[in-house]
């Protein structure tokens, strides 16, 4: 099977060895989206939610480069260092897709990449 590499300007470009998404067959992998702004590659500012926001507006850049839409997401896996945010990942993931929802996971974590305080990666199907 092929991959095919997907990548754009409108998100962060990768900080380590690894593309932004890769598509096999109609099937698209997003690798985690840290809140970076990427005309500048530095985190937002505004706390946890404008974190959150920027963190959708990265994945979705993503999925539109790779022909889709958040909505064509089926898993998200969202990595929080503070669980207590929870409640305003779920307002603000609601706000970039409609329901149906896709299958997630919400894990807390000690750390994250430039100390930001949410991550997510994705799985599409096209």
């Amino acid at each position: 099977m092929t991959k095919k590499i997907i990548h754009t300007d409108k998100a962060p470009a990768a900080i380590g060895a690894y593309s932004q998404a890769v598509q096999a067959g109609n099937t698209v992998y997003l690798s985690g989206q840290i809140p970076l702004d990427p005309a500048t590659m530095t985190v937002v500012e505004g706390g946890f939610e404008a974190e959150t926001r920027q963190v959708f507006a990265n994945l979705q850049a993503v999925c539109e480069a790779a022909g889709g839409s958040l909505n064509d997401i089926v898993k998200l896996n969202a990595y929080l260092t503070d669980l207590a945010n929870f409640a305003t990942f779920n307002k603000v993931m609601a706000e970039f897709m409609a329901e149906p929802f896709p299958a997630r996971a919400a894990v807390g974590v000690a750390s994250l990449p430039r100390g930001v305080q949410v991550e997510a990666e994705a799985v599409m199907v096209l």
